[in-house]
């Protein structure tokens, strides 16, 4: 409706112009050449050509031949010639205006086509860059099937792939449309006993239409090389059949790529379970096997009768020591079960930051025998968080620095509650974080190349920590500390109160 508008408005235009150019020879500035009234309306002519439709032109020249013959050419007046030579010069003038203005007009055409497949050039760029992107399989279609009923303009896009009796259908759009699965059957069966390239059409066999309600839907095979693997639905602007061609080579190669990356994913999870199982049975192959030898031995040393009373404390304390690495380590390996499964319950109430650091410490009480605990707390307010939870975090924490820290040296504890929660830092004398293993630090069997030789573990401590926390919302870095040795922070959100009294009160 409003091209047609936009083509009224240009003819009136020409009409009024050719008017004006006729009042003007006529009224203001009397001619008596023809050449100078024809070349003046073949300008106008030209002009309404290169701007207007091909009707619009040629309307315009018999409107401009017309005005010539009954005010220009003699007799003035009526629309006869008497002067067999205007004859020449009128037929002349038509033919003229007929063939500049077709010579206009397909010019303009050419021009409105390559701009157009410019602007679908770029959209299937746009589309191409698009897909790089798309990286959740999951979605990856349903975001394809939205970004090209977007890239193009498109009322309706629908990707249909065949599954075993059924069709599955990845649609987006304004509209929304069932499509017949009978036909898309039928058109995808067509598809696969058919390749054949119309060099006239620009495209490949397949294309078919399907009529839904009152619209029409073209249908185009996806096919990955000769082989096709679905189809295309679109419905809305105008599109030219190469470029649904085109459209659909991208949309064939989007979805090998997000099968391919699913597959990816499933390869890597699976290698990623079984490094996890050989790391765990290693892991606790040599745990295990350490703290049980180290018990049998002190144990049967125990039996001697000539030990004194000094070396039976001795290994009275190697048995508690090792028994205790034994609770951990089955303490580690349910709690690690437990965040996996996303089972971690959660418990706040009202505690002092005081209480938390002495829990956790009680939890690794062996294995901080040989360190020297400094804590200071300041302000000891009440924090309502899960108590439970961050003190077998930070107890995590602290049993990871006196493993890597020397024997006789101070491991600090700090901790504060301010406004957004607590937070906890601990801060050793051990060789520091190197950087090379800053990044998965975290990350479950984690252990540093120089951890690695000093002492024995799991990796599972700093793991564990970080899942306790995340279950309460908390979270937990490290670096290293200017004073040498490393210092991890721990810090959980949580409600304040400004005083024990408050808390009590509000309890």
């Amino acid at each position: 409706m409003i091209s047609r508008r936009s083509e009224v408005s240009h003819l009136l235009l020409a009409l009024a112009s050719i008017a004006l150019v006729t009042l003007i020879y006529t009224r203001w500035l009397p001619v008596s050449s023809a050449a100078t009234v024809s070349t003046t309306f073949l300008l106008v002519v030209l002009i309404v050509a290169a701007t207007s439709r091909l009707r619009v032109a040629v309307i315009t020249s018999l409107a401009s031949m017309v005005l010539f013959n009954f005010f220009f050419l003699p007799p003035l007046g009526t629309l006869t010639i008497a002067d067999p030579q205007n004859w020449i010069a009128l037929f002349a003038f038509l033919t003229v205006s007929l063939i500049a203005s077709n010579l206009s007009a397909v010019a303009r055409a050419r021009t409105e086509e390559a701009v157009g497949r410019r602007d679908e050039m770029a959209r299937l760029f746009d589309l191409s860059r698009d897909v790089l992107v798309i990286t959740d399989s999951r979605q990856a279609l349903s975001v394809l099937a939205r970004t090209i009923a977007r890239r193009f303009d498109l009322e309706f896009v629908a990707i249909a792939l065949p599954r075993a009796d059924q069709w599955e259908l990845f649609s987006a759009g304004a509209r929304t449309m069932d499509l017949d699965p009978r036909e898309l059957t039928h058109a995808f069966a067509a598809a696969r006993t058919s390749f054949e390239f119309d060099a006239q059409a620009r495209t490949y066999a397949g294309h078919r239409t399907m009529l839904v309600g009152a619209d029409s839907v073209r249908l185009v095979p996806l096919r990955v090389g000769t082989r096709p693997i679905g189809l295309l639905a679109a419905m809305g602007r105008p599109i030219e059949p190469g470029t649904l061609d085109a459209l659909a080579g991208v949309v064939a190669i989007a979805i090998e790529r997000t099968q391919f990356l699913e597959e990816r994913k499933t390869a890597e999870l699976t290698r990623q379970s079984e490094d996890l199982k050989a790391s765990l049975l290693a892991s606790l192959g040599h745990d295990l096997r350490t703290p049980l030898t180290a018990i049998r031995v002190a144990a049967g040393n125990i039996k001697t009768a000539a030990l004194s009373t000094e070396a039976r404390a001795e290994q009275s304390d190697v048995i508690l020591t090792e028994a205790e690495r034994l609770t951990r380590l089955f303490e580690n390996i349910l709690e690690m079960a437990r965040i996996d499964a996303g089972a971690v319950p959660t418990d706040s109430r009202w505690v002092h930051p005081s209480e938390i650091i002495a829990t956790a410490q009680g939890q690794v009480e062996q294995t901080l025998r040989q360190h020297t605990l400094s804590v200071d707390v300041a302000p000891d307010l009440p924090v309502r968080l899960d108590p439970r939870l961050t003190a077998a975090a930070l107890a995590r924490v602290l049993e990871n620095a006196a493993q890597y820290s020397p024997p006789g040296s101070i491991i600090h504890v700090g901790a504060a509650a301010t406004s957004s929660g607590l937070e906890i830092q601990v801060r050793d004398h051990g060789p520091g974080l190197a950087s090379s293993d800053l990044p998965n630090l975290f990350q479950r069997f984690a252990r540093g190349a120089a951890a690695k030789r000093r002492t024995s573990g799991t990796g599972l401590g700093l793991s564990i920590a970080r899942g306790l926390l995340a279950a309460e919302g908390g979270r937990i870095w490290a670096e290293n500390d200017s004073e040498g040795g490393s210092r991890f922070t721990i810090a959980v959100p949580a409600a304040v109160k400004a005083s024990e009294a408050a808390a009590h009160s509000s309890e």
